[in-house]
Parts: structure tokens; C-alpha cells; sequence
């Protein structure tokens, strides 16, 4: 599949087969991440790869939504504390942006759909995940297989988004 009909057809997915996310397509998905420019490549991030199977009722204290745990697989991203370094929400969230932007699209393009979710509760993941000091959850996305059709897609127009040289 050419990038830009990659990135055209990418779409949010919020119901989910129960079909398991084969291992080397999460592999795949997996190195596509690692593989992402982080800042002065320090690789500040961690992912938590989280089956949902049996502990669907423990995960939606995360986020109460039946779609996210009706996706097989739960990726969290997770920023690391530097010893001598300290925590800067926004150059991890840019780091991490990077990083899930190249998570999904590589889900995307083996088939697999996915949606990012920002908006949990943070101490519920730490708990659940055990998460030590240093390490701060970020976002967590979805990873299975969409059960129906996606939503067409509705984007503003080119002109409205870009200016060139100045405003």
C-alpha cells in the first residue's frame, strides 16, 4: 500500500473482532515503534503490550469504555524519568507522539486497526500496571481487527491549514 493511501484510509477504530493480533504482526508493529526519531535519540519511552483477554473488568478502571477492552491488545506508552534528566511533558509527549504515530500506521498497514486514547485515568494504569516513580503513562492504544466499516473521514481543506512563508 502507497504512504499517502495508507494515511487516507487510517481511521479510528472503536468496535473490535475478538481475532488474537498475530505475534509477528506485533513485531512488526512493535519495531516500526522503536524504529520512530525520538530527540537526541534518547529513546525516553516505554510500551507496555497489555492482552486484554480475562482481565477486561481490571482495565476498563483505566477507561470505562467497552470498546477498549474489547480490543485484544492495549498498548500503553510511557515516558521514562532520566536519572539526571527531569520529566518534561512536553518533549516526551512530542517523543511519544512520534512514536504512536508510528505504531499505528504500522498497524494500519498490516490490517489492523486501532484508536489512540489520552483521556484515562492515570493512577488506575499506574496501579494496574505497575508502574514505578520514574515511569509516566502517556497514552494507550487500541490494536485488533475493526468489526464493521470505518467513518468516512472529514478534514478541512488544504488552504485552510497551510500558509506559506509567513501568515
Amino acid at each position: 500500500m502507497e504512504f499517502l493511501e495508507l494515511v487516507r484510509n487510517r481511521s479510528s477504530v472503536r468496535a473490535y473482532k475478538s481475532t488474537p493480533v498475530e505475534d509477528d504482526k506485533l513485531d512488526l508493529i512493535l519495531e516500526a515503534a522503536r524504529l520512530a526519531p525520538t530527540g537526541s535519540n534518547r529513546q525516553a519511552f516505554r510500551l507496555i503490550v497489555i492482552h486484554t483477554a480475562g482481565r477486561e473488568e481490571e482495565l476498563k478502571s483505566i477507561y470505562n469504555r467497552d470498546w477498549f477492552v474489547q480490543a485484544p491488545v492495549l498498548i500503553c506508552a510511557c515516558a521514562v524519568s532520566e536519572e539526571g534528566q527531569p520529566y518534561r511533558e512536553t518533549g516526551h509527549y512530542r517523543n511519544i507522539g512520534i512514536v504512536m504515530d508510528h505504531l499505528i500506521l504500522a498497524a494500519a498497514s498490516l490490517g489492523l486497526g486501532s484508536c489512540w486514547i489520552g483521556a484515562y485515568d492515570a493512577e488506575a494504569a499506574r496501579r494496574i500496571l505497575g508502574l514505578p516513580e520514574e515511569i509516566h503513562p502517556v497514552v494507550f492504544a487500541t490494536l485488533g481487527y475493526a468489526d464493521g466499516e470505518p467513518r468516512p473521514k472529514v478534514r478541512k481543506p488544504i488552504e485552510e491549514l497551510v500558509r506559506y512563508e509567513r501568515w
